[in-house]
């Protein structure tokens, strides 16, 4: 099963989704937009940001390459939650936690180190190190972190992370 095949949300994104107050949701690198319609149904107002060109129902989209060095596609924006998966670029990190209101939620899961065993992406410069997400958003509340091995929807080593803003800043 190739990646662009995936139509229904992540377990992990729809296992804390419900952490997320209704508002702005941004899905960062949404791809074909399985999360950013998922996140429209539960009420949201969606901004979805990806580089390749999508038509999404009822969702804001933003195309821009957030690899390119150019300036942050949206700023001074913040959202009551941002959803990330399958994608990893480090100097986003810090503008990620940054983005949320005070209170928001955080849902990150990609790919770590060892998912080289079992495919794409194998490149270690888009492979996490261990523990890396967590050290990445240890100024934010860590509702819940797991990483290792998983087999849905397929065999992956993969971090996943549930974290919120403080509400008071």
């Amino acid at each position: 099963m190739k990646e662009h095949d995936i139509v229904a949300p992540s377990a992990w994104v729809v296992r804390w989704a419900p952490l997320i107050t209704r508002g702005r949701v941004l899905d960062l690198a949404c791809g074909s937009g399985r999360h950013s319609r998922y996140l429209a149904g539960l009420g949201h107002q969606v901004t979805a940001v990806d580089r390749e060109p999508q038509s999404l129902e009822s969702i804001r989209f933003v195309q821009a390459d957030l690899e390119d060095g150019g300036p942050w596609p949206l700023p001074g924006e913040l959202f009551h939650g941002i959803v990330v998966t399958n994608y990893l670029h480090r100097p986003l990190l810090p503008l990620i936690g940054r983005s949320l209101v005070p209170g928001g939620v955080l849902i990150y899961e990609t790919f770590m180190l060892g998912n080289e065993r079992s495919g794409k992406p194998s490149n270690p410069a888009f492979l996490l190190r261990p523990g890396e997400l967590w050290e990445a958003f240890s100024s934010l509340h860590i509702i819940a972190f797991e990483q290792g091995r998983s087999l849905l929807p397929k065999p992956a080593m993969q971090q996943r992370l549930c974290a919120r803003r403080a509400r008071n800043g």
